[in-house]
């Protein structure tokens, strides 16, 4: 049985639930939920960071057989969470304590595959510009997912870490055809 805490002093809830609720309540402003909801449509089945992959490809044309190959893995690891998701079947925040502030394709939650493409985009993406990527784009999406009220902590780390072993693995992979 998941732990409980009393979320309003009456009322108890999962910690996961209450730690949702308590951000919202921290950071959950107007201009925190738009930049939010943009992350969201951006990162949505994968789309934005397919398109930055081809906008990659476009330019680096001496990788772009690389480019190209990070971008499907990005798509590889959101199919990978879209498995996980229908395997265990964790259903979104449902308690009056939480806001939902976005649409979601389905009512499934675990893992976030927000989460999970973005960091595999993070992983593949630093690897072919030479920046460091991961800690300046999945902790923004990661935050979003709660802000909106549409995943769990739990959700989300687990996404990330979904993300960072497809990225990881592809990004070994690319290093090794030099």
């Amino acid at each position: 049985m998941a732990a409980m805490e009393l979320l309003d002093g009456a009322t108890p809830v999962s910690r996961e639930t209450a730690a949702l609720s308590r951000v919202q309540g921290a950071i959950a402003r107007p201009a925190v939920v738009k930049a939010a909801r943009a992350l969201s449509h951006f990162g949505e089945h994968s789309a934005g960071w397919f398109a930055m992959g081809l906008v990659g490809a476009a330019l680096d044309r001496d990788r772009r057989r690389d480019w190209l190959a990070a971008s499907a893995g990005v798509v590889a690891a959101h199919a990978a969470s879209i498995a996980v998701k229908r395997v265990v079947r964790r259903q979104r925040p449902m308690d009056p304590s939480v806001r939902v502030l976005v649409g979601t394709p389905s009512r499934l939650s675990f893992p976030s595959s927000h989460a999970t493409s973005t960091t595999a985009a993070a992983v593949l993406f630093s690897g072919l510009t030479g920046k460091p990527l991961v800690p300046v784009l999945v902790p923004p999406m990661l935050v979003s997912r709660l802000v909106l009220g549409v995943h769990y902590p739990s959700d989300v780390i687990a996404g990330s870490a979904l993300g960072a072993v497809v990225g990881g693995l592809l990004r070994r992979r690319l290093r090794g055809r030099g």
